[in-house]
């Protein structure tokens, strides 16, 4: 999906005291926003997701879900979300985040000098975020301060470091295939004594891997994996490793699931990974008796 800001005349510009919005909506109902950020110094565009039932003439709010790479993965979160909310999920507000530009050096926890791209900067990021997006996107569109957080990759880094750091501003956490063996696992280490001592009542995270546990050895496997210490695993075994330590400490309140894809690549990982991640994260949610519901064999009397 490919979105275009046509600047001109006709656009709508919303001037607020750290932001402006230039809007536009394209056929499929996804809105085209943007927000000027005094933090990052640079225009960050934003696509919005409105529910089917949202009216103009409604006082009613949603549940916010955003996602990073919204360029990419919007599309695949709004594509889930519309065939399970309602029975499976309430119906909420997607925020979907551009990352094309300075992807690296947004996503990335820490600095590492010999990377090849600007990296190291998410605590400003998330700044951006708590100081910025939220409380614009609060303004300006229909939703409550229930939100979740979707992330893939460095984005699932991300949102992992959100999870240890700046855990206040989501209730829910989906961290596809996230690359935490970034910096020789620094987050990783961090996550240790985080997970230990932090209250996360309240709080759920759905953590997922993909199948790529080896670039070259077949015989690696997901039961073997972790006894490898080459740099060629340190990818799963981060991921693996930090789904142990939320195991270890799970009296902090913190609701984890994690799942293993065995037939997904990191690239597609994240249709699965967004799909099952948002029925764990909304299980709470689920009527009774679903399957019963959409059985075409189950009586109306029911």
């Amino acid at each position: 999906m490919h979105f275009k800001i046509k600047f001109s005349l006709s656009v709508l510009i919303i001037v607020s005291y750290f932001s402006y919005a230039q809007i536009h909506q394209d056929n499929n109902n996804v809105i085209t926003d943007s927000i000027y950020s005094t933090i990052l110094k640079e225009n960050r565009d934003i696509y919005i997701k409105l529910p089917e039932s949202y009216s103009t003439n409604s006082n009613k709010k949603y549940p916010v879900i955003y996602i990073l790479d919204g360029e990419l993965l919007l599309s695949t979160l709004n594509l889930v979300h519309s065939y399970y909310s309602g029975g499976f999920m309430p119906e909420m507000v997607l925020v979907g985040i551009s990352n094309t530009n300075n992807r690296s050096r947004d996503l990335t926890t820490s600095f590492v000098s010999s990377f090849y791209q600007k990296n190291g900067e998410a605590e400003n990021f998330t700044s951006f975020f708590k100081k910025e997006l939220i409380p614009y996107i609060e303004k300006t569109y229909p939703v409550t301060n229930y939100r979740s957080l979707i992330g893939h990759s460095y984005g699932g880094l991300f949102t992992v470091n959100t999870l240890l750091n700046h855990s206040d501003l989501f209730s829910n956490y989906l961290a596809i295939d996230p690359s935490l063996d970034w910096d020789n696992q620094k987050l990783l280490k961090q996550a240790k004594e985080v997970l230990a001592h932090k209250n996360y009542t309240g709080k759920s995270l759905f953590i997922s891997l993909g199948s790529q546990l080896h670039m070259s050895n077949p015989k690696i496997t997901i039961d073997n994996v972790m006894k490898d210490t080459t740099s060629f695993t340190i990818f799963p075994r981060s991921n693996m490793s930090f789904f142990e330590q939320t195991k270890k400490n799970a009296k902090n309140g913190l609701i984890t699931t994690w799942k293993y894809y065995p037939d997904d690549l990191h690239g597609t990982v994240p249709l699965p990974s967004i799909k099952d991640g948002l029925l764990s994260l909304f299980n709470w949610y689920q009527w009774e008796n679903t399957s019963a519901f959409n059985n075409p064999n189950t009586s109306v009397k029911k």
